[in-house]
């Protein structure tokens, strides 16, 4: 039996207002991720030098839970890994509620109870504005926050410290299956098929797929009350049936500083665009879903990133 996933999402839009030149790079998923895990472990932490995983706190700590996110004692998944997937995306670089040229607006998706933790996302996102990012410490003070509804205009929801009446996350809207679509990468896509990346000569539909449906089962599994139960094993022989005809793609390389790890690490992927057409069906829910969970590798950042576009959908919304 296939059944659909399902994924409460609630989504913000950060203002942020900032003096001179912004000087981040061009793409800043890494240096506003690295910052708000530094200012969410300075807010929450209470037992200082000490590694989350031999702290006594560990299991109830918001940290850990959003920034680390271990699979919790006796989980059925992912008890070799060290991590699961992260309740939250960021969406760095989106298009302003205010036309103001000195404000720059950060997008956040919160998945499932990642939701509960929404006032320390703010705190922390104002504290790491404040503190500055990038080379130069580029400062920037928090505004606004706004949620985004699927039906309504974006709602205020924070403003001069104080937290308003954010609504509960909602189930996305699927619409109905289009015959052909073309999908847009607007981030580098990181996906690996026998441990190797996927380069845009090999990019297959069952590699997406088979990350895209992973990523969202586990999403469901480890923040929601509702586990994704349905034939995996159906789903992806039914995936390597999709061919994609002249995909257009191609490789960025990309480099980002880790302060963790005090190294460079290369984090290139694909970009551009693709059309899908076919028996689209039984894949549909993770494809339409995955415009907000993204895909692949360093999603929290930002990475993975794509947009469905068919004649017969309503716009995707920034």
């Amino acid at each position: 039996m296939l059944a659909s996933p399902l994924l409460p999402i609630s989504r913000f839009q950060f203002e942020f207002k900032f003096t001179g030149v912004n000087s981040l790079p061009a793409y800043a998923g890494s240096a506003w991720r690295g910052a708000f895990g530094h200012a969410l472990k300075q807010t929450v932490c209470v037992v200082k030098h000490t590694a989350c995983a031999d702290c006594l706190l560990k299991t109830s700590c918001a940290y850990p839970y959003i920034f680390e996110t271990p699979p919790p004692p006796g989980t059925a998944k992912m008890r070799l890994y060290e991590a699961a997937p992260h309740p939250f995306v960021i969406n760095p670089s989106i298009p302003c509620s205010n036309a103001d040229d000195r404000q720059t607006a950060l997008g956040l998706n919160l998945f499932g109870h990642g939701h509960r933790y929404l006032p320390y996302f703010i705190h922390a996102f104002a504290k790491a504005g404040n503190a500055g990012l990038g080379k130069h410490r580029q400062a920037f003070e928090l505004a606004a926050v706004r949620q985004i509804t699927p039906h309504d205009e974006p709602r205020l929801i924070y403003h001069d410290g104080k937290l308003l009446d954010p609504k509960p996350p909602e189930f996305i809207d699927i619409p109905p299956c289009p015959k052909t679509l073309a999908a847009h990468l607007i981030t580098p896509l990181r996906i690996k098929q026998d441990g190797r990346n996927v380069s845009a000569e090999r990019f297959n539909f069952a590699a997406l797929f088979g990350n895209l449906q992973r990523r969202i089962s586990l999403l469901t599994y480890f923040h929601t009350d509702t586990p994704l139960d349905t034939d995996f094993k159906i789903l992806s022989a039914l995936s390597k049936t999709i061919t994609i005809d002249n995909p257009q793609l191609h490789w960025q390389d990309w480099t980002r500083y880790s302060s963790r790890q005090q190294t460079e690490m290369q984090m290139g992927g694909l970009l551009g665009d693709f059309p899908l057409s076919g028996d689209l069906a039984p894949f549909w829910p993770y494809l339409w879903l995955g415009q907000w969970t993204h895909a692949g590798k360093g999603t929290s950042m930002g990475l993975g990133r794509y947009r469905i576009e068919a004649a017969s959908l309503p716009a995707f919304p920034d």
